[in-house]
């Protein structure tokens, strides 16, 4: 599935993020580990000041096993599906692992890209 993230950063966590993105730490021991590192470089920042990103995850529950990596740096404040989950082809079972070369949520990541400022840069400033 694909899930639709929106996140807050922990008061005084900026600066452990920068570091783990910068020194590619983020997700370590995670089987998702390099997912990590591309949703913050595609997170956009919103004027409610969330994060949002678009997450790819094969977990029964959303980001079962993301959350604890996530929730190091993060508040997450909403994850909802990113499209119909029964039409999801790693959901429904007619195709395994679909997730990970699907384009089913390429508008919404379009959209996404489009709205708020990108994240990465917004994160580096906190650091100064």
């Amino acid at each position: 599935m694909r899930y639709l993230v929106r996140a807050r950063v922990l008061p005084e966590k900026e600066h452990e993020l920068v570091d783990a993105i910068e020194h590619k730490t983020l997700g370590r021991g995670s089987v998702a580990e390099g997912e990590y590192l591309r949703n913050m470089s595609d997170a956009r920042l919103h004027p409610d000041g969330t994060a949002r990103w678009v997450e790819v995850c094969y977990c029964p529950t959303p980001l079962l096993e993301e959350r604890a990596y996530w929730e190091q740096y993060f508040e997450l404040t909403k994850v909802q599906d990113a499209h119909d989950r029964q039409k999801c082809r790693d959901y429904n079972g007619s195709e395994p692992w679909a997730c990970g070369e699907c384009d089913c949520t390429t508008r919404l990541e379009s959209k996404l890209s489009a709205t708020g400022k990108p994240f990465l840069p917004f994160l580096k400033n906190c650091r100064k």
